[in-house]
């Protein structure tokens, strides 16, 4: 019997993966570039067992088992992360992980990491490379805005499917904007330009959701509150007088802003006033601890935002860049118990 366990990131685009050139080695229409996220605040974890005396693979997740029958978790079960350390397997597994799905293979590198589309038909060349390290920008901070944690009514795959058959924006944006963006973006990376680095990651996220809209029929995943994040990010900016936060959404109505560490407290601070909470503030923000300011009555005026629902956000994510997926050695840390079943099993 062998056992191991492992924590990979999350990692989140802002220049976006939309479209696949070939559905079955999921290999992309356009390159695409993502930030890693920190492991301590975010994270999947993952236990991997084998053993001779297994008769078949089974597979839990969140402490249910699913159907290994299913194809794409056939694909998981061959590809995933953990299994290139109990088969101690070197060299790079961006392309074993893609198989998997598609943006995973950002999630093998940390800090900065673009997805090179490739031009092979076998994918041979469709890799992630890590475009800067995790430290090259410290001062880099995210907040991930947690609108609702419901499942979409239109999943990425599908979406993404009826964007290939029916946009034309989609086409358009994959030959004329997005090779531009990518040279931009990885330039103001590199010059830690983050003015040029919060526009590109906005105008990508908002040319993204368009082109959702430009699908037949339509794949709607912002909502109001989104729209009402996106308003707030550039009263911010209007305020400060420069791109000092910066907004993106993945196929759903959660935001990630991005900004520098010393504007955290007060983004928070005006995130507090503008998304009230009913609760607690401990568990409405999460991640890094830091003391949020406290707002003063003319700069509210001067927002120039209503106040919103409360409640409308259900937390927040205070987090950093990251490094790419580790092992971890402690024995407690495994999911699993010695006989292979979950030790947190959900009848």
């Amino acid at each position: 019997m062998k056992i191991v366990t492992c924590v990979a990131p999350v990692n989140i685009a802002v220049i976006k993966y939309w479209g696949k050139r070939d559905d079955k080695l999921i290999l992309p229409l356009n390159d695409s570039v993502s930030t890693t996220l920190s492991t301590e605040h975010l994270c999947a974890k993952t236990t991997i067992m084998i053993s001779s005396e297994f008769q078949s693979d089974r597979l839990w997740l969140n402490g249910r088992e699913e159907n290994c029958e299913n194809p794409r978790i056939q694909n998981c079960l061959r590809e995933v992360y953990a299994l290139s350390r109990i088969y101690e397997i070197d060299g790079d597994i961006s392309a074993i992980a893609r198989q998997g799905s598609g943006s995973a293979c950002r999630s093998v590198l940390g800090g900065f990491v673009q997805w090179n589309k490739g031009d092979q038909d076998d994918g041979s060349d469709s890799l992630a490379t890590q475009l800067a390290p995790a430290n090259h920008w410290p001062e880099m901070r995210i907040l991930i805005l947690v609108v609702h944690e419901k499942h979409k009514k239109i999943s990425s795959k599908i979406g993404m499917e009826q964007s290939v058959k029916t946009s034309e924006l989609l086409k358009y944006r994959v030959s004329h904007c997005v090779p531009q963006r990518i040279q931009d973006i990885k330039q103001a990376i590199l010059n830690k330009d983050f003015e040029r680095f919060a526009e590109i990651t906005m105008k990508d996220s908002n040319q993204f959701h368009a082109v959702c809209l430009d699908t037949f029929p339509p794949a709607v995943y912002m909502n109001d509150v989104s729209h009402a994040i996106v308003n707030f990010v550039h009263c911010y900016n209007k305020l400060k007088g420069h791109n000092a936060l910066a907004y993106t959404f993945d196929a759903g109505p959660n935001a990630c802003l991005y900004m520098k560490e010393h504007d955290v407290p007060k983004v928070l601070g005006l995130l507090s006033v503008i998304f009230p909470f009913p609760g607690e503030e401990d568990s409405y923000i999460k991640g890094i601890s830091i003391n949020k300011d406290t707002i003063p009555q003319e700069t509210q005026a001067a927002f120039g935002m209503e106040q919103q629902i409360e409640g409308s956000l259900k937390y927040i994510i205070h987090t950093r860049l990251g490094n790419g997926p580790k092992k971890l050695e402690s024995q407690n840390e495994h999911l699993l118990t010695e006989s292979g079943v979950p030790k947190n099993l959900v009848v």
